[in-house]
């Protein structure tokens, strides 16, 4: 439900609010019903136990230091020693307690993101989320959100939940020994409390805001430089340095201004909070000081006093306390909320689906065939192809060719299942017989033999068959650059040129022998020998192949060519060689 520009702040904060609670409470039951339940509860028992006996701890320590020093008081010896006996032990079991505590801490925080990583990765690929996401207005940088996101959520999610927990049960540890002193300790520092994190949240609530967007900017600023190193040698040959150092400056700077912000507004928080913490020192002092000089008080006890004042005010000043903490927890919980909703989103996919639903398509068919198929972008809003018809079998070859822009790639796009298609009916064999090369081939980290066997990396390959391939591609001096080793590790990106890179997608496609190919301009940095040695090599395969292109020469290869003329219309005719 959307809010017009005069709803009152408050209510939309409150949904936001609502909102990002539902997607941590899905996030945290996914987790403690996946298979890691029981080693998750596990943990979760033996930290919450613990976290029980840490507070009960504590009390006694308050008890025995309020006699340690009422001993000293009253200058008697053996009270002195008793009550050190008894402060000392309960230091001992307290250190025992805290480092089992931690470990616990930290292995169900391990445990957490180790699920939860994995289960977003698995989601990201599931029906091409991650090619989906490209351009997502909604979501930015998503290998962020799974790798930092996820680490800080994890870790952040148990760190507030056990503090809640502790404040809680130092809540009910600590209430009954201020009651048992006196009732008007109890109400000043319940009344303070509640004071202190109403005014935390006017002072604050805007840092949310913009610890959203420092997630943002940071992993921007980051990509940018990321992209740079991937893109080094093209930037280089424009001599682009001069650009991609000024939008490198313009990342940094929208972080730094936005760190400003969040410092400025710290620094808010931070004027109210250091006061707020310094006269709490001075409040409980105010109430007992006088019973004291009066004598209903001892002195160990108005020492225990203002320890039991300190921890029932830092339990219900909780959210005042580590107000700037949580409004980074919470728009890390927002960015991951969102990513876990979008791939919900996919999962479902009901508007692909009821999209799609027009089309038929029949993934047992021993050839591709197209009928009446209308081929347009995702969102509707171009139409490439209308009423699209051919068919090819096994053997034979089409040629694809139009203007730039009139929808050449997707067309294979629409076949391998990227883009939804329209009303019509679409046939091709499944995808593990079909294979796409693109013009810029994607080099896997890893030894040569890596890069040939892609993406089949659990099928083993005979040494011998794969040096024949890459013989028959013309990639021995490729070879010799590793002498011979098919296990070597090198970085192929920018080792290999183009052209080589594209010879290595057609070593993978003579290794992998699929019953079709579809060839995105996938020699386009091929010279011409080349490029007519492999697709002679197709041809004699047996492989059934398309191809999109722009050079002629390509057209003696094809039996056919299927012409876009834009606006949806085309033309499908036979070459000299589909004619012999």
């Amino acid at each position: 439900m959307s809010k017009s520009p005069s709803a009152p702040l408050s209510l939309i904060a409150k949904e936001k609010l609502g909102k990002t609670a539902r997607q941590l409470w899905h996030i945290t039951k996914a987790f403690f019903k996946s298979e890691r339940r029981v080693k998750a509860r596990g943990l979760l028992t033996l930290l919450l136990t613990l976290s029980v006996a840490s507070v009960g701890v504590i009390v006694l320590t308050s008890y025995a230091a309020r006699d340690f020093i009422t001993a000293i008081e009253n200058k008697n010896a053996q009270a002195y020693w008793s009550a050190m006996g008894r402060y000392l032990a309960t230091f001992t079991v307290a250190v025992l307690i805290d480092v089992f505590y931690r470990w616990a801490e930290q292995s169900l925080a391990l445990l957490w993101r180790e699920w939860m990583s994995q289960h977003l990765i698995k989601r990201y690929f599931n029906n091409r989320a991650y090619y989906r996401l490209r351009g997502s207005e909604s979501i930015d940088n998503p290998d962020q959100r799974i790798s930092e996101d996820v680490r800080n959520f994890t870790l952040d999610s148990l760190s507030y939940a056990l503090l809640v927990v502790n404040s809680v049960m130092t809540l009910i540890g600590f209430l009954g020994v201020l009651w048992s002193i006196s009732g008007t300790l109890v109400g000043v520092a319940l009344a303070y409390a509640a004071g202190g994190t109403f005014m935390c949240f006017v002072i604050g609530r805007r840092l949310v805001g913009l610890h959203y967007d420092k997630y943002q900017k940071e992993a921007d600023f980051r990509y940018g430089l990321v992209r740079v190193r991937d893109n080094a040698e093209s930037i280089a040959f424009y001599r682009g340095e001069k650009r991609e150092h000024l939008d490198l400056v313009n990342r940094l700077a929208a972080v730094v201004a936005n760190m400003r912000t969040i410092i400025r507004w710290n620094r808010n928080l931070g004027f109210f909070r250091n006061s707020y913490n310094s006269i709490a020192l001075v409040v409980p002092v105010l109430i007992v000081a006088p019973m004291f000089m009066s004598g209903k008080l001892q002195f160990g006890v108005v020492t225990q006093t203002l320890g039991a004042f300190a921890q029932v005010l830092g339990a219900v000043s909780l959210i005042a306390d580590n107000f700037e903490g949580l409004s980074a927890y919470l728009a890390g919980v927002q960015r991951l909320g969102i990513l876990w909703d979008d791939l919900d989103d996919f999962d479902a996919d009901e508007e692909r689906i009821a999209r799609e639903s027009q089309q038929q398509l029949d993934e047992t068919s021993t050839q591709v065939k197209l009928d009446q198929l209308t081929v347009h972008t995702p969102d509707g809003s171009k139409l490439l192809a209308k009423d699209l018809s051919f068919e090819l079998h096994p053997h034979q070859s089409l040629m694809i060719m139009g203007a730039s822009g009139t929808g050449k790639s997707s067309i294979l796009r629409t076949i391998a299942g990227l883009w939804p298609g329209g009303p019509g009916s679409l046939e091709r064999p499944a995808l593990n017989h079909l294979m796409f090369l693109p013009q810029r081939p994607y080099m896997v980290p890893g030894s040569l033999r890596d890069q040939l066997r892609y993406p089949d990396h659990e099928h083993g390959t005979e040494d011998e068959a794969i040096r024949q391939v890459v013989e028959k591609v013309n990639l021995a001096d490729v070879l010799a650059r590793v002498d011979g080793n098919l296990d070597r590790v090198i970085d192929w990106t920018n080792v290999l040129s183009l052209g080589e890179q594209q010879r290595v997608a057609f070593a993978r496609l003579f290794l992998r022998n699929p019953r079709f190919v579809f060839l995105d301009e996938a020699t386009s940095a091929l010279d011409e020998d080349n490029q007519n040695r492999l697709y002679e090599l197709i041809r004699k395969s047996g492989i059934g192949f398309i191809s999109v292109g722009h050079r002629e020469t390509l057209r003696r290869f094809h039996e056919r060519v299927l012409q876009l003329k834009g606006v949806g219309e085309w033309e499908l005719t036979t070459t000299a060689t589909g004619m012999t």
